[in-house]
């Protein structure tokens, strides 16, 4: 078991923030982390449903929440976001979860589609204008080796130094 460095009554250390993204959760799973079904951002989503429902996305993932990514891969399995969330909120294991959402979705997930969508946005005439728009708010336009959006998360995120 790990050592707490903590005091017992001391407070929490506040998780990292950055003026132009609030605050940054750094136990969200990358955008690259596939499901077991082979859908990458699935994780995520899923892990962001469950910080909703313990009532612990802040305000800063709240934004997108249902949206962005969630909202294009929900578009992608033509569900709705909601129905997702229920899905989660009503299971009491990951396995009856999986079970939920592959009842749902639907049976052809098109997984080479969809990961080859999600690793272009940001790579389009269109979306590196807006991927540049964003660097340039988080003060990083130097940085070439960030290439889509799933980069830019990984990046603010902490997992690309």
């Amino acid at each position: 078991m790990p050592s707490n460095p903590l005091p017992p009554n001391a407070a929490s250390p506040r998780p990292p923030t950055r003026p132009d993204t609030g605050e940054v959760l750094t136990d969200l799973p990358s955008p690259y982390i596939p499901h077991a079904c082979g859908l990458l951002h699935l994780p995520r989503f899923l892990a962001k449903i469950r910080k909703h429902l313990d009532g612990k996305l802040p305000k800063s993932y709240q934004r997108n929440f249902t949206k962005g990514f969630d909202g294009f891969l929900c578009l992608h399995l033509g569900v709705d976001p909601q129905e997702v969330i229920s899905a989660v909120r009503e299971s009491e294991s990951d396995q009856e979860r999986d079970r939920r959402l592959m009842a749902l979705f639907p049976e052809d997930l098109r997984v080479a589609k969809w990961n080859r969508e999600l690793i272009l946005k940001g790579m389009s005439d269109t979306g590196k204008e807006a991927l540049d728009a964003a660097k340039k708010r988080m003060e990083i336009s130097h940085r070439k080796d960030l290439h889509n959006f799933c980069d830019m998360i990984d990046f603010d995120e902490g997992r690309i130094p």
